[in-house]
């Protein structure tokens, strides 16, 4: 049921989040005196419309997008006497290039509230390591399996060290035995080589206590840093029955930073991945082919969804509006790039006429022609042909093979 609601919810924000983009749009678009005859979320057939003003919004069948029909969006457009003062084209061009640049903005914006919310709320990534109690377990596990990684089930005679010292979920670790330190990894390090009553430093609410463990001697494989095999040697450690945090929750004030840089590293990711959107090919093939799916391999809206499920399904709501946010940075960068039909391809034409008709002006020459996209249209019907294939090939993956968590 989890699982239904959460592919249900995260389709609902991807349909929110398209709707807001027309919407900057159509907003910036009135804003600076165009004229907005439609604004609809779907394509197709009609559902459903009215009309307030000169504007008409509505619903269309297909929950595939949607549109915002701004009058004289090129001069090859017809425009009626009238309406030819408040065309699209007739505009200085910044303006242009903010009504352009409007749904991409409200995808970036949409992303940096729903990252400050979960910053403030369920938490961002703990990426850094630091050493937050996210789970105090029941016992410290007495063995290892070397093969799977699993640790044994917990018995009545298993002590639980953190959980009988008043450890806590949310519990900073500061030190332990008298040693700072700074990550998880330290704390672990330091607890493999100690044994019985140790003191931990903690931060509670803001507040630090010393808590004495009963740290116990349990069976772990030695060396993680490569694959699990049968022949992976396990050894004495010790252990307190504590797992990390996977998140971090800030303060009102500390989650704007968090925000920020959280942000600035999910953009360098965006862009990683579009450079490698070619490369991906031979993976999305591989995983139709019924061979084994690259987690890092590109997604649609569907795989989004049903990862977005899965996420719900395993209560891990932080990973879920990451991943909206994330969505909302990857379309409002990939927007941008300067090809037709993307709303990239047109600034970049507008851009374009800017600098010719300031050049000719510079070297006493009237303004150029507007840029004729009829002689653009062969290279936009090849990037929509790419385009839509690579989707294609994404949502059938994503059908047959997809990306389980």
């Amino acid at each position: 049921m989890l699982y239904v609601l959460g592919v249900v919810l995260f389709a609902l924000g991807i349909g929110i989040s398209v709707a807001l983009h027309e919407f900057g749009h159509l907003l910036t678009a009135k804003a600076f005196g165009m004229k907005v005859t439609r604004y609809f979320i779907g394509f197709g057939p009609k559902i459903w419309s009215f009309r307030r003003g000169e504007t008409e919004y509505g619903l269309k069948i297909i929950p595939a997008g949607g549109f915002c029909d701004i009058v004289g969006m090129t001069a090859l457009d017809e425009v009626a006497p009238e309406d030819a003062p408040r065309a699209f084209y007739r505009q200085k061009t910044w303006k242009r290039v903010i009504v352009l640049s409007a749904g991409s903005i409200t995808h970036f914006l949409i992303g940096l509230l729903v990252v400050f919310v979960a910053a403030i709320s369920l938490g961002l990534p703990n990426s850094d390591d630091q050493p937050i109690a996210g789970q105090i377990a029941q016992c410290a596990q007495a063995t290892q399996d070397p093969v799977t990684g699993k640790y044994s089930d917990c018995t009545p005679s298993d002590p639980a060290p953190a959980k009988a010292a008043g450890m806590q979920v949310g519990d900073r670790v500061l030190s332990v035995a008298g040693r700072p330190i700074s990550t998880y990894t330290d704390m672990v390090n330091i607890t493999h080589d100690a044994k019985g009553p140790t003191p931990f430093v903690v931060e509670r609410d803001g507040k630090q206590l010393t808590l004495t463990i009963d740290v116990v001697k349990v069976q772990r494989i030695l060396d993680l840093t490569k694959p699990l095999g049968a022949n992976d040697p396990t050894g004495s450690v010790g252990a307190i029955g504590m797992v990390r945090s996977n998140t971090v929750t800030y303060g009102p004030i500390a989650a704007l930073g968090a925000t920020g840089v959280f942000t600035g590293q999910m953009f360098e990711a965006v862009w990683e991945g579009l450079k490698a959107l070619p490369t991906k090919i031979p993976a999305l093939l591989t995983a139709i082919g019924g061979g084994q799916r690259d987690p890092n391999a590109p997604v649609s809206v569907v795989g989004a969804s049903l990862i977005g499920g899965q996420a719900a399904d395993l209560g891990a709501w932080w990973f879920f509006v990451i991943l909206l946010a994330n969505l909302n940075f990857f379309v409002g960068v990939f927007n941008l790039l300067p090809l037709l039909p993307l709303d990239g391809g047109h600034i970049a034409v507008n851009l374009y006429e800017r600098v010719r008709d300031q050049v000719r002006k510079w070297r006493g020459k009237p303004a150029g022609a507007p840029v004729d996209y009829l002689k653009l249209l062969p290279l936009t019907y090849v990037l929509v042909l790419l385009g839509g294939a690579y989707t294609l090939l994404a949502i059938t993956a994503d059908i047959v093979n997809p990306i389980k968590l």
